[in-house]
């Protein structure tokens, strides 16, 4: 197989296809508006009769009153542009404002479990240093000494 163009028509002639449709299609609008406009003026005339079938025959028979609106000036036909589609606003999703929630800092004493032994105020480092030594000699186990932030009461 010989590589190169695929078969069918290209993007440029799809292009000049759906134009041409289009244009197509105002002259077809237009038309039939036309139409209509004349379709009216029948109705109109048919309406003025009183019903009697002799007089509607006398009305359209007579081309003189048909030469007096010829004489009148015609509107031009105003063609209305069709509205784009207003694009409807997506509605913003409201995010709550996340409460700013007041740390502070403290040093905790932990056991090799993990668990909590003593706290101390972030000032009092010395103190939660001292602590600390006294319980490896006491316990002769393992416990550290860490900074951590809590939520201020």
């Amino acid at each position: 197989m010989a590589r190169g163009r695929k078969a069918g028509p290209t993007r440029l002639d799809l292009r000049r296809q759906g134009e041409a449709a289009e244009a197509r299609e105002g002259e077809e609008v237009e038309k039939d508006e036309d139409e209509e406009k004349d379709e009216d003026d029948e109705d109109e005339d048919d309406e003025e009769g009183d019903g009697d079938g002799e007089e509607a025959a006398d009305s359209e028979a007579e081309p003189a009153d048909d030469d007096d609106d010829d004489d009148a000036p015609k509107k031009k036909k105003v063609v209305k542009k069709k509205k784009e589609p207003v694009a409807k606003k997506t509605p913003v999703k409201r995010t709550r404002a996340v409460k700013e929630v007041r740390m502070k800092a403290v040093w905790i004493v932990f056991d090799n479990g993990n668990k909590r032994i003593e706290t101390f105020p972030y000032s009092q480092k010395a103190d939660a240093e001292t602590f600390l030594a006294a319980k490896i000699e006491e316990k002769k186990a393992t416990f550290f000494l860490q900074l951590v932030k809590e939520a201020l009461d």
